[in-house]
């Protein structure tokens, strides 16, 4: 008597349940076994005698019941399965992976694989998977139609928008970045060392690509949520903390709203 699954293309059991069997098949095209009983992994040569094994085992599937991939518990909607997968297994039926923790699951189902790239850039048209990813696309110069931006403009022109405060520092005389440059006096002898965080290079221009970047910088913003009060170095790093929903100020879904009128639009600043 089988007691898994099985494919009925190549014959590939899974002892996880019929939902990651069905997962396989989709994925490569295979199908079940012609004739499975509705609720059993058994399966028979004919529907005459698979329907005979139902009619003795009382294996008629009434309600349709969704089973978890990763127990036998059943659900009676697609939703609530999905749910308990992620909440109490951390897998991804989808692209049948189970990660470490929930929250290793979470940034997996809002990267690219899942979202797509929805984020478009306001300048050069290109889209990204997340806020995060756009603005630390603009803030790294990296766009091609926006080549002054950078993070200090990005600074200025969010504190345009950001008149109260809600997540840019008030930095009363801030001029801009501080510029460092290495020269091979940074050489200890085996590296070149940061004299400021002591991190080792094998390159001075990696030793002065690390100096200039914001690792060193002063902090530009801060959480808006005034029990958190975390301060960030970028706006890349304060989106993505939002993101993130680790300290429960906004929604995943609202920050990739709002984004938008934060790059292009004329409002103001609001979460």
């Amino acid at each position: 008597m089988a007691s898994d699954f099985e494919c009925g293309t190549c014959g590939k059991t899974f002892p996880a349940g019929w939902r990651a069997r069905d997962n396989h098949c989709n994925s490569t095209g295979h199908s079940r076994p012609s004739f499975e009983c509705d609720v059993c992994p058994r399966w028979f040569g004919s529907q005459q005698a698979c329907n005979q094994h139902m009619r003795d085992t009382g294996h008629w599937q009434t309600v349709e019941r969704y089973e978890c991939a990763c127990c036998y518990d059943t659900w009676p909607t697609e939703e609530q399965c999905t749910e308990h997968e992620h909440q109490d297994h951390n897998y991804c039926a989808e692209c049948n992976r189970t990660f470490q923790n929930f929250n290793n699951l979470t940034m997996h189902l809002r990267s690219r694989a899942h979202r797509g790239q929805q984020i478009e850039c306001p300048f050069c048209k290109n889209d990204f998977a997340t806020a995060a990813g756009l603005t630390h696309h603009l803030e790294a110069g990296a766009c091609s139609d926006a080549r002054d931006l950078n993070r200090d403009a990005m600074y200025r022109f969010v504190r345009g928008k950001d008149p109260c405060g809600l997540i840019s520092k008030h930095l009363i005389g801030w001029t801009g970045s501080a510029e460092y440059e290495a020269s091979n006096r940074a050489w200890n002898g085996t590296a070149y060392e940061c004299y400021l965080c002591h991190r080792a290079f094998r390159l001075l221009a990696g030793l002065n690509q690390h100096l200039n970047s914001p690792r060193h910088q002063q902090a530009l913003y801060h959480c808006p949520n005034y029990m958190c009060a975390m301060d960030f170095r970028s706006l890349a790093a304060v989106i993505n903390h939002l993101e993130s929903e680790a300290c429960g100020c906004t929604r995943f879904e609202t920050v990739q709203r709002k984004i938008g009128d934060m790059v292009s639009g004329n409002r103001l600043i609001t979460f």
